[in-house]
């Protein structure tokens, strides 16, 4: 179960997916832990289970235990605060922004790695779900602590060509049925 294995897996028509996956996390500048973190996160939120079956063990490889239960984490919390958020920004009735969220987020304040990766996971796994408010907010602290556009960039070129090769491979597995 590897990179390759996933790559192997992709079909022809979506040959660009295979080539932008191979580049996106095999020939990425990110550290091991920034890249793995965002790979097993944005694998996590793809919802698809091939792309997790194989990225997971390279993942886990790659990190420390530590910082694989951190990007599971953040893919956890973030799927419920990407809701969240995102259904409060998109209701027109705005009084639901001044009312108190109510929810349970300690991991963010304490997430057992550097909170910078763990800001970049979280906003890797908000590009996946489309929370304009959460990739505002994850950005923002990301740029104060000084972190540059192009790493940010990267993350969310992970999100996307991670996304894109799950809802491939997991159409395929749907067609395969009527072929």
């Amino acid at each position: 179960m590897s990179l390759d294995a996933l790559k192997s897996r992709v079909p022809d028509y979506a040959k660009d997916l295979k080539l932008n996956l191979g580049s996106v996390i095999g020939n990425s500048e990110l550290p091991a832990q920034q890249l793995w973190g965002t790979v097993l996160a944005t694998a996590i939120a793809a919802r698809s289970p091939i792309v997790l079956r194989e990225l997971a063990p390279e993942a886990k490889a790659n990190l420390t235990p530590e910082a694989y239960t951190a990007a599971k984490a953040a893919a956890a919390v973030m799927a419920m605060n990407n809701v969240f958020y995102r259904t409060r920004h998109l209701l027109s009735d705005h009084e639901y922004g001044t009312l108190r969220a109510g929810l349970r987020m300690n991991v963010i304040g304490n997430p057992g790695v550097d909170k910078v990766d763990f800001e970049l996971w979280s906003f890797a796994v908000s590009a996946v779900n489309g929370c304009g408010m959460c990739l505002d907010s994850h950005e923002q602290v990301l740029r104060k602590a000084g972190v540059g556009r192009e790493v940010i960039q990267e993350a969310f070129k992970i999100a996307s060509v991670v996304q894109a090769v799950g809802s491939a491979l997991e159409a395929e597995v749907v067609l395969a049925e009527f072929e």
